[in-house]
């Protein structure tokens, strides 16, 4: 028997990134176009992403525009037969949270909730099998290995949070990434910005959340990996409030960071650095 080559797999963000690479196995090859610290919502395609994605077999995407300007380009190339897919796609709608009064889409920061999350396992299972259908029968069982883990830590965020009592689960950030979050595990979520990054915060928003802060005496509030710290840093000093720390959003680590034990280069090592940290500052 021949062994199969791995497919070429390009994934936009991380996260995603990090969930083919687990289903895909020995199987697959997968790069990622964004690295640690790169904000997908205003990323703008290079030469060199886009010969990347022209070579690949395979293309995943997070979707609900969180890729910005790129999603049309993949949108585009699916359309032309390729193997293009947005890992969102097979989640109900009535499961994600609409946009605020702004309108526009749905907010699209799905992997916070990791039970969400991993229902996004049969598409890329799915989109795989149908790329090399050889090894369908191999991609189904890594899906369910994936989906039980996912599972599992979605219980192991359950029990660390419910070290936090339910009046300090209170979560202020950078933008609005964290509204999964919060559905899931019971917190209160203030973002500055909305769930893009693409606007600016004005200065009533700054002054609305330093009240927000001092009425409910919130304990600490996180910048993010992914956005310029500068305005929270003002909002912490403006509301005499700690700074909790660094909390990775739109982006992971870098593989092969280790802090407190966990590779934050991984969507696994990622959720639990966040969760602890959330946690420990708030308490």
């Amino acid at each position: 028997m021949i062994a199969q080559e791995p497919l070429k797999v390009v994934a936009t963000t991380g996260m995603v990134g990090d969930l083919v690479t687990r289903v895909a196995g020995e199987r697959g090859e997968v790069e990622y176009l964004m690295g640690p610290g790169v904000d997908p919502h205003l990323y703008k395609a290079t030469a060199s992403d886009v010969r990347k994605l022209q070579r690949a077999d395979v293309i995943f995407y997070n979707g609900l525009f969180l890729e910005g300007k790129l999603q049309s380009i993949l949108e585009r190339m699916g359309k032309s037969g390729r193997f293009v897919e947005a890992i969102s796609v097979g989640i109900r709608h009535n499961r994600l949270l609409e946009p605020g009064e702004g309108g526009g889409h749905p907010d699209p920061h799905i992997w916070f909730d990791t039970s969400l999350w991993a229902e996004c396992i049969p598409t890329v299972v799915a989109t795989l099998s149908q790329a090399a259908p050889e090894s369908a029968d191999y991609f189904k069982t890594q899906g369910q290995l994936v989906q039980a883990e996912m599972l599992e830590l979605h219980q192991w965020v359950l029990s660390k949070v419910s070290e936090l009592p339910k009046a300090k689960r209170i979560l202020v950030t950078s933008h609005d990434a964290y509204g999964y979050f919060g559905r899931a595990y019971g917190f209160t979520v203030v973002g500055l910005q909305g769930i893009s990054t693409v606007s600016e915060a004005a200065l009533a928003d700054m002054a609305r959340l330093v009240d927000f802060i001092r009425e409910n005496q919130v304990k600490a509030i996180f910048v993010e990996s992914s956005v310029p710290h500068a305005t929270i840093e003002r909002i912490a000093t403006d509301a005499k409030v700690a700074i909790g720390g660094e909390l990775f959003s739109d982006a992971m680590g870098t593989p092969g960071q280790i802090e407190n034990g966990y590779d934050l280069g991984t969507y696994d090592g990622m959720v639990r650095h966040n969760v602890t940290m959330i946690v420990e500052a708030l308490k």
